[in-house]
Formats: structure tokens, sequence, C-alpha cells
């Protein structure tokens, strides 16, 4: 009889485990019923400027002095995103706009995702939120609430692209390019392929927080502009100091900082006037870098040793020929002349912002740990201490190739 109650006890404990596991999705959401962004953009909103207040999170009454900002959301529109180029035929969309641009303000970032919240009948999800461009001037100012938000989102992906844009942000979410039907994939694709290509470093909104949590070196986002309304530009690098955007780069200075960083695969060609040649341009394959660390009269000395491959891509409207290795050895003093005025300039340029976007400050806390702890306390010890470290640059070039041979 006891062994009939067990049996009984046991079937019924293992049916009741049995329907945890076949509840199943009581709690789900299709993906129709969701609003996902896929681009963000955010500007500041001058002072004197007349703004619809909402009263959404807060009432007038409140009196909250603090200055707005104004969020341009790019929302896809269920079943109008193509998954491959589009043919203008059935089935395609037709015409109709794949996305659904929103503009909303607020006094933060999370204020005005909360109006934006308000407009829109699907909740909102930024689990494919690719990109987010925020406005020069927005990025001059203070980013730690904007920094401190995304990251505490666990919907927000360590791969996100954050721009800075010459200019209003609001308008690379109208733009329409006519290689890609959604905005924010044409701005993803040509960040990503800039990547591949050689143009841009890999630098993720995850890598740029990692380098501004560092007290050894400074960050850097990609800086764009916009021409002919519908192309983007990467126009150089937007380096920060103090969490705050203190200067910029031109677009062949990109070439320059990979060069110094040793970051490969090669992709920038370079056209100069060779002293003994003319007019020339190299296309540069691979970079390596070695840097060395040691102190001399009491402060930091860095030596950076430069690598470049490289291949003459084109020699233009000289009779002067280049066709031996003598030759090559003086084109290459030629350009190792030139190329060190060059870096010599971005790093006077960013010493001068107080911007350690090379992470010399970590090479330093690295190779000389007694002067670091004795020196530097925090981060903003070492950006001040960077403006008079002591840098030497060693550029070694070597050219492969000079293309079909003449007979």
């Amino acid at each position: 009889m006891n062994k009939v109650i067990n049996k009984r006890i046991s079937l019924l404990l293992l049916l009741s485990l049995v329907f945890v596991f076949l509840t199943g999705c009581w709690d789900q959401l299709e993906i129709e019923d969701r609003a996902l962004v896929l681009g963000l953009s955010i500007d500041s909103v001058p002072a004197n400027s007349k703004t619809e207040d909402d009263q959404t999170t807060h009432l007038k009454s409140a009196n909250i002095n603090l200055p707005k900002i104004r969020v341009t959301a790019q929302i896809a529109v269920p079943g109008r995103v193509p998954l491959g180029p589009s043919s203008g035929g059935e089935g395609s969309g037709g015409n109709q706009n794949p996305v659904w641009v929103v503009q909303v303000y607020g006094y933060s970032l999370d204020d005005a995702l909360n109006n934006l919240q308000q407009q829109i009948s699907d909740p909102r999800y930024l689990i494919h939120l690719r990109v987010i461009i925020i406005s020069e001037d927005f990025a001059r100012k203070n980013l730690s609430d904007l920094n401190d938000y995304l990251r505490r989102n666990p919907e927000v992906r360590r791969r996100t692209w954050l721009l800075v844009s010459e200019g209003e942000a609001s308008k690379f979410m109208n733009i329409n390019p006519p290689l890609q039907r959604v905005p924010t994939l044409y701005i993803l694709s040509t960040m990503e392929k800039a990547v591949r290509s050689g143009k841009f470093p890999a630098n993720y909104i995850g890598v740029f927080w990692s380098a501004e949590s560092k007290w050894g070196e400074s960050g850097y986002l990609p800086y764009v502009s916009l021409h002919q309304k519908d192309n983007m530009l990467i126009k150089g690098l937007a380096y920060f100091s103090g969490g705050v955007m203190v200067g910029s780069t031109t677009p062949i200075e990109i070439g320059a900082y990979m060069s110094m960083k040793g970051l490969d695969p090669g992709g920038y060609s370079v056209m100069f006037n060779s002293e003994d040649f003319g007019p020339l341009t190299l296309k540069f394959n691979d970079r390596f870098t070695r840097s060395k660390v040691k102190i001399k009269d009491g402060k930091p000395h860095i030596t950076i040793n430069i690598f470049l491959e490289a291949a003459l891509d084109e020699h233009l409207g000289n009779n002067i020929r280049i066709d031996s290795s003598q030759d090559l050895k003086k084109l290459e003093a030629n350009f190792q002349k030139g190329v060190l005025t060059r870096f010599d300039h971005l790093i006077k340029q960013t010493q001068q912002a107080h911007s350690d976007i090379f992470g010399m400050g970590e090479y330093v806390r690295a190779y000389a740990p007694s002067y670091w702890k004795a020196n530097v306390r925090d981060k903003h010890d070492w950006e001040q201490q960077y403006s008079d470290l002591s840098i030497e640059l060693n550029v070694k070039t070597n050219i492969e190739r000079v293309g079909l041979k003449e007979d």
C-alpha cells in the first residue's frame, strides 16, 4: 500500500515539474508590436528658442532650470524594412518610407525618450539601436549624463556607433541615400566598411567608454559631415579631454593616427611632392608600431618606431623615371621626411588640447609604474602632463611594388 502511495506522490511531483516547462510564452510580445529604434540624433537647443513642454515627466510649475536637447528617433516600420536591395515592385514596400522619424525635446536623453513613448503607440526598444549621432555643439558640453544613461541601459550594444556631426545631427536621420533605403543602415554600412578597408579604427561606443575610463588615455569619436544632402563624409577624429570634445582632425590625419597606433589593415593613399621625383602617390598596405618608455631627467620619454609597407601607386606629370632600388631608397627618404612633419603636427595638436588619444599614458603606467604612482593621481593630472610629454618618432618605410615594368 505504501509503495502505491509513494509511486503516486512521485508521479505528482514529476508532473508538477513538467508543468513548469510547459507554461509557454505567457509574456510574449510580437515584433510587430514593438517600436524598434534604429538610430538616434541629439542636438543642443539654444537657450532663447521656444519649444513645447509636453509635461510627460513633470509639470510646468516644477521650474526645471536646465538646457533642453532635441532628440530625433528613426523607428523601423514593420513590413517595410527591406531585407535586400529594393526593386520597386510588389512586396518590396513600393515607395513607402521604411522608417518613421519622430522628433522630441527633453532635459536629458531619458526625459526625451519618455516624451517619445507618449507619442507612439507601441513600447520603444533600443535593442536594434546601431547609430547615435550627436552634434558638435552638444559634444563640446559634458557628456557624462548621456554616457551614464547609455552604459546603464542593458538594451544598448557596446558595438553601437557614436558619431559627432558637423552641424545639426538631426539632418542625418532624414537623408535618402540611393544605395540604401534605410538611412541608419547606410551610416552603419559606411562605418563598418571603413573599418574593413583600413579607413577608420573599430572605435565603437564601448571602445570610447573604455578609453574615457582610463587615466592614461583620452577618447575620440568619428567626426562626420553631410555632403550634397545625402552623402556622409568621414571628416576626421573628434578628440576629447575632460569628457568634452576639444578639437578635430582632417581626414588624412586618420591615417596618421592609425599608423602611429600600428592599426591594420592599411587603407590610405598619400599624395605628396617628392624632392627628387615630383608628385606621386603611395598606397599603404601594412603598419607596425613599437613604443618604448624610459625616464629621462625625471620625466617620461616615449620613443615610437613606425614601420610602413607601401606600394608606388602613381607617378604624375614628370619625366623622371623610378626604375632602380636606389631610386626607391631616395623615394623612401623623401617620404619619411614629409610624414614625420605630419605626425609631429598631429601630436602637437592633441598636446595643446590635452587629449592623449594615442594612449601614451597607458604605456607610462605599464612601463614606469613608480613614476606613475608618484605623479598621477587622476585622469586630469595625466592630461595636463601629456601637453609637455617628450616624444621621439622614427619612421621606416618599405616600398614593395612600383607597378608594371616598362619595356
